[in-house]
């Protein structure tokens, strides 16, 4: 059988058009498809950061070795690449220009610096001196001059200046939008209080660049606006004479000096200053260099003010108190009784919140251990791990400093734990810890009382509005074993981890465990179907790009096993003629974002079902700390299955993932997506029912 596969970051930017998609369909809320908008920009932005710019560096080796690793050589991929890029900008530009024909038909529009009101002007003008201003200082540019540092997520204006009778060429600056100061929109007065006018802070300080550069006596000005996306990675040297956190520190600081992988600009933009731009950034014909519209970093869009009429959301979109914890009985009490598996964003965060609180007041408490990986902004998470210390309890953290784009953040939050006497781990070198565990001891008449969660996703209260994830609480004996076996490797980490993580019986652990173990059950299916039994496999997943355990699919599909994948991003597997069962493959791109990771096999009849914090793909699979935990409940494997099963019906709205990365959907004549909404009805029967 000759073996094909899809690029991974082919397969990515397939994903991100399926959220470009959502943008498109009208049948999407107005307000949403302007957040999706935002989504696909930010989306593409990490994705030049980051895949592009490791594309580029592996060019710097030998393409046969690299090949091996990206299923393609990276300069064929980054040639498709900027193909893909170019046609995504141009549906993109679009789908915004329609967007804004219905955003004025609701009487909501936005401004520029020509289409003001005498009114509108003068609110501008006052708006930029009290406000605005001080944020703003112009640099300007010289053929002879260094090009000046620019931060990778900032928005510029490349300005070109003339007087009227001047018989030289134009001068040129630019100018960064001070956003993260005083915010992307700006709401105008209108005469129409129905009305309402926007207007994007780039279009503000172009509206008051004659009284910028007053002090030159410009009367003639070109503003248009462009961004530039760095290399993000993280160059950490060998010092051991340095710790850690100070590597990530120093890491940070050489992020600044990234390579450009992208320069995005207004087509209009003035020919001459674009063409300087080019020259001092050093690019090349071979550099991602994308014209576009009028606005970019759309990314803020995400915030779009909230202008439309009010959004009465859907009762299937509010999540609900799981029906464990209905009746005000303490948390800690429930999970020491029974497995609760918590379903977000359907179900309330609140009882991870309130196990860990009860856990910080409880005097029978002894210690607290969690992993963090990316913690919200206002974390209560973290303020109940630093009230258990203050209440004497024995508080561990394993804070992930590599975090990618987190890390400045998680920083902090280490700068904040240590002088509260948390511990502070940090992980084994060369391996991120990216298992979502908890475990709590409680000493109780004279027992030793452990419980605690394992998750599929981060413990952030926040995207867990958003987010699609399961989080196991339980008090399970030999999975809270085998998490105090991982805490054990984190808090004295050496060389030989593997054989004390090889010891864990409830857990799957990465690196190498988990891999065999998925093996291992992909192999008993594909015995039953060769023994013509029924055998199937239900994998869903992020991403899915590791090379072996694909094989291992192909196997099965040409052995017979039913395959059936829910992958919401990457995904290189491709059907081919041998397989006597074609895999069946869904992406659900919705209003929430689905980020569990679930494992499923038939086995005989005894269904073996797994949440995990790993994507199948190398990097998680050999080189992280993840945890796979079973669930034996036959409620909640129930539970889960079902869940599953809602999500492949065919009347879901789920594009088809296969060989050539069709967008086409599969659904009946209901064009809303279906999955999310019948997730949330099932588990609010389940509540009724009990």
């Amino acid at each position: 059988m000759s073996v094909h596969f899809n690029p991974r970051d082919i397969t990515w930017l397939a994903f991100n058009e399926r959220v470009l998609q959502e943008a498109m369909d009208e049948n999407v809320p107005l307000h949403l498809r302007i957040r999706f908008l935002g989504i696909f920009s930010n989306n593409l932005d990490e994705f030049f950061r980051v895949r592009v710019a490791g594309l580029k560096r592996a060019m710097d080796f030998k393409e046969k070795v690299i090949a091996e690793s990206f299923y393609q050589p990276p300069s064929k991929i980054l040639q498709r690449i900027n193909e893909i890029v170019i046609r995504q900008q141009q549906n993109f530009d679009k789908t915004w220009k329609h967007i804004q024909v219905e955003m004025a038909n609701l009487k909501v529009s936005i401004k520029n610096a020509k289409n003001l009101t005498a009114r509108q002007k003068e609110f501008v003008r006052q708006y930029f001196d009290e406000v605005v201003e001080s944020n703003v200082i112009p640099i300007l540019l010289h053929e002879n001059t260094p090009m000046p540092y620019l931060r990778d997520k900032s928005l510029y204006l490349g300005v070109a200046m003339r007087k009227k009778d001047w018989q030289y060429s134009s001068n040129y600056a630019i100018i960064e939008i001070p956003s993260r100061f005083v915010g992307r929109f700006v709401l105008l007065p209108t005469e129409d209080p129905e009305e309402k006018n926007v207007m994007l802070l780039e279009d503000v300080i172009t509206f008051n660049l004659p009284h910028i550069f007053s002090y030159f006596g410009y009367d003639e000005f070109a503003a248009n606006a462009f961004k530039v996306t760095k290399d993000a990675e993280l160059d950490l040297d060998n010092d051991i004479r340095t710790n850690f956190a100070e590597k990530i520190e120093k890491g940070l600081k050489n992020r600044r000096k990234g390579k450009p992988t992208r320069f995005v600009f207004d087509k209009d933009m003035d020919k001459a200053l674009l063409e300087l731009l080019i020259r001092k950034l050093n690019l090349t014909k071979k550099d991602s260099i994308i014209p576009g519209g009028k606005i970019h970093n759309f990314k803020h869009f995400m915030d779009f003010p909230d202008v439309f009429e009010t959004y009465e959301r859907p009762v299937e979109r509010s999540s609900f108190t799981h029906q464990a914890f209905e009746n005000g009985e303490r948390v800690t009490d429930v999970i020491l009784k029974d497995d609760v598996l918590l379903s977000f964003p359907y179900h309330k965060y609140n009882p991870v919140i309130d196990l860990l609180r009860e856990a910080a007041m409880d005097p029978d408490v002894k210690s607290i251990q969690i992993t963090a990986y990316r913690l919200a902004s206002s974390s209560k998470i973290s303020n109940a791990l630093i009230y258990a210390a203050r209440n004497g309890k024995e508080v561990t953290v394993m804070l992930e400093l590599q975090a990618r784009f987190d890390e400045e953040s998680n920083l902090k939050w280490k700068e904040m734990f240590e002088p509260e006497g948390i511990t502070v781990l940090v992980g084994i070198p060369n391996k991120k810890v990216h298992a979502k565990l908890c475990v709590i001891k409680k000493r109780s008449h004279n027992k030793t009382l452990q419980y605690g969660f394992v998750s599929t996703g981060n413990f952030n209260e926040k995207t867990a509005k958003i987010y699609g994830d399961h989080l196991l609480m339980t008090s399970d004996r030999g999975i809270m074993a085998d998490i105090n076996k991982v805490f054990n490797v984190l808090k004295k980490p050496k060389d030989d981890f593997l054989p004390v993580l090889k010891t864990c019986k409830n857990l799957i652990i990465c690196p190498q465990f988990m891999r065999e173990k998925i093996v291992h059950h992909i192999d008993k299916e594909i015995e039953e179907a060769k023994a013509g039994r029924r055998a199937e496999i239900i994998v869903k997943v992020n991403s899915m790009s590791d090379r072996a355990l694909i094989e291992k699919l192909y196997e099965a599909a040409k052995a017979g096993v039913i395959t059936k994948t829910i992958v919401r991003g990457i995904y290189c597997p491709v059907n081919q003629k041998e397989f006597k069962e074609k895999i069946k493959a869904i992406s659900i791109v919705d209003e929430y974002l689905e980020h569990a990771r679930v494992m499923y096999f038939y086995n005989k009849g005894a269904e073996d079902l797994y949440i995990s914090s790993a994507d199948w793909m190398t990097r998680n699979l050999d080189y992280r700390i993840e945890a796979a935990a079973k669930i034996t409940d036959k409620e909640l494997k129930k539970e889960l299955k079902d869940i599953l099963d809602i999500q492949l019906r065919d009347n879901v709205k789920a594009r088809i993932l296969d060989k050539k990365l069709s967008n086409e959907y599969v659904r009946n004549d209901k064009k809303e997506c279906r999955s999310q909404i019948e997730t949330y009805k099932y588990l609010k029967a389940k509540t009724s029912k009990k």
